[in-house]
Formats: C-alpha cells, structure tokens, sequence
C-alpha cells in the first residue's frame, strides 16, 4: 500500500507544477503575440509589498521539492535562485518534477511522525511531525504561492480560468 503521507504530497505537487508550467506559456505566448516585454509579467505584484511573480514561481517550486524532500527523509535539493526568464523558470519547473518523479512512496512510510526542524539552531527553529508539517506548514505555503502567481498573470490579463490552475488530475 502506497503511504499516505505519499499520495497526499508528491502526486498534488506534480499536478500543480504542471499545471504551473502550461501557465507560464500561456503567459509567454501572450506577451510575445501582444509585444509586451516578459519581464512585464515575471516582475509583475499584486501589491508593491508582494514578491513578484517569478519569485512566487521559485518559492512554489522550492516548497513542493522542499517539502517532499523532508518527509521522504533525503537531502533538499538547492536552488540558486537565479530565474529571470520564462525559459529559466521552466527549467526550474522541470527541475522540480525530474526530482519528485525520482522519489519512491516506500521512502516515505514512516514520514506521519518523522520530525521535522525548520531553521535548526536558531531563535526561530520549529518542530513538527511529518504529518502536521505537511498538512499545517507545507501544504499551505505552497498553495499560497502557487495561487499568488496565477492571480499575478490573471490579474495582468492572462486568459487563464480554474481548469489552468488545477492542470490534470
């Protein structure tokens, strides 16, 4: 049987980096056919206080590899951070789901009560169990940036709706 902790973080992560990826062409096709400049849209906000949208791309992309990396207990792949173009976070995006297609449900069995440390060794660090990790921290930091970034294209005029959010499933 296929651990929980699995089915409910690797397969929702590919789902939404997939359906990331369709965005993101959809928002390149559009700026090339209007001649707007792409780098009107990755350094697009919805609020001067926000990331941008290529930021909230790389952090959704670091939460899902991040976050099924701890739970599958092996090493968090890094990323430098240096995407400034469609092409670049593409490549992220594939990044991303090259690594998550590589982990095995097996390594994820006793994940539910794995400890988990965030920022080990400082004022700020924090515990959890595998389970409240994901369900409480992981999940929905990586639904807040995924859903940050379409509201940034939709908001920008991208004709993108639901079904391009959710990608297949």
């Amino acid at each position: 049987m296929t651990s929980t902790m699995y089915t409910q973080s690797v397969p929702v992560f590919k789902q939404m980096l997939s359906a990331m990826k369709a965005v993101l062409a959809t928002a390149e096709t559009h700026a090339t056919t209007h001649a707007i400049d792409p780098a009107a849209y990755l350094q697009a906000r919805l609020f001067p206080d926000m990331f941008p949208l290529l930021k909230q791309v790389q952090i959704a992309a670091d939460f899902a590899r991040g976050v099924s990396a701890r739970l599958a207990g092996v090493a968090v792949p890094a990323n430098d951070g240096q995407e400034q173009t469609f092409a670049d976070l593409t490549a992220l995006l594939d990044d991303s789901l090259r690594f998550l297609d590589s982990l095995q449900p097996a390594q994820f069995d006793a994940a539910e009560e794995r400890e988990i440390v965030l920022r080990p060794g400082t004022p700020k660090e924090r515990k959890f169990s595998g389970r409240a990790y994901l369900a409480h921290y992981g999940l929905p930091q990586f639904f807040f940036h995924a859903t940050t970034a379409y509201a940034i294209l939709r908001h920008n005029g991208i004709q993108i709706g639901k079904k391009d959010y959710m990608g297949a499933y």
